[in-house]
Parts: structure tokens; C-alpha cells; sequence
């Protein structure tokens, strides 16, 4: 019995492990992603742009900055920029794609909030909750990945 309850305390603990390391990588994934999206929302809505149009800006924007923030440190622990680029794919599409259509479809969802405008409370709450609520469904997806041995753990010997 004394065995099975130190197994039992050991798995706690790795679970626990495992949970910071997705809270981590979700994290990580979140900058880069929030910097794009809020700055495809704010070219989009500045320009005047369709609904459509500023999505797809602010998503293409959300991956080259999500994978900029992997490929980055890997560039500067010696990796050649094709491996780095491809260590960046490997870590960080899964976790981005998630975190881009959670975020984009609670905006499109939120009556106004596309059309609110930059001084809008509205559009910048929005955008707010988009992406708190993007991280927490994130969360587990980077938790299931770095049990398995992919996503942000491909990078994490980089870092």
C-alpha cells in the first residue's frame, strides 16, 4: 500500500509538472499570437476593412508572430533558420491554430464587436476575452502535446 500511494503522489506530481509546462507553452504561444491578432484588429478596423479581411490579416499575423517567438531562440542556440523554421511548425501550429479560431470565432460572435472600432471599450473587452478565453481552451490542447512528446516540448530543448 505504501508503494502504490508514493506511485500515486509521483503521478500527482508529474501531472502537475506537466499542466505548468502546458501553462507555459500556452503562454508562450499567447504573446505571439496577441500580438498579431491585436494587430491585425487594429490595421483591419483602422483601414475599415471587412469583417473577412481583418480576420484573415489578424490570423496570418498571429502565426508569424507565434512562430517568430519559437524560431528566435532557436536560431540563437545555433539552429540553421530551415531547421529552426521547421522546429517552429513542428511546436507551435497546433497550439496557434486553436488559439486563432477560438479568439477569431468569440469576436465574430460578440454582437458589434467587429464593428465597435478602436475607441470602442467594446471592441478592446472583446478582443480582451477572446483571448483569455483562447488560452484556457489552449491549455489542454499544449498539456496532451507535450505528454506525447510534440509541440512546444519539440522546442523546449532549444530554450
Amino acid at each position: 500500500m505504501d508503494h502504490e500511494h508514493h506511485h500515486a503522489a509521483a503521478e500527482q506530481q508529474d501531472g502537475r509538472a506537466l499542466t505548468r509546462s502546458a501553462i507555459s507553452a500556452t503562454a508562450h504561444c499567447l504573446t505571439g499570437c496577441a500580438i498579431g491578432e491585436v494587430l491585425g484588429m487594429v490595421i483591419g478596423t483602422a483601414l475599415g476593412w471587412g469583417d473577412l479581411a481583418t480576420i484573415v490579416l489578424a490570423i496570418a499575423l498571429a502565426f508569424l508572430f507565434g512562430y517568430s517567438m519559437t524560431i528566435v531562440p532557436v536560431l540563437r542556440a545555433g539552429v540553421g533558420l530551415g531547421a529552426a523554421i521547421g522546429v517552429a511548425f513542428a511546436a507551435d501550429t497546433l497550439s496557434i491554430t486553436v488559439m486563432e479560431i477560438v479568439d477569431n470565432l468569440f469576436m465574430v460572435l460578440i454582437p458589434g464587436a467587429m464593428d465597435a472600432g478602436l475607441t470602442s471599450w467594446l471592441f478592446w473587452l472583446s478582443l480582451a476575452a477572446a483571448l483569455a478565453i483562447a488560452f484556457v481552451l489552449t491549455v489542454p490542447v499544449n498539456r496532451v502535446l507535450i505528454s506525447r512528446g510534440k509541440g512546444h516540448a519539440v522546442a523546449h530543448q532549444y530554450h
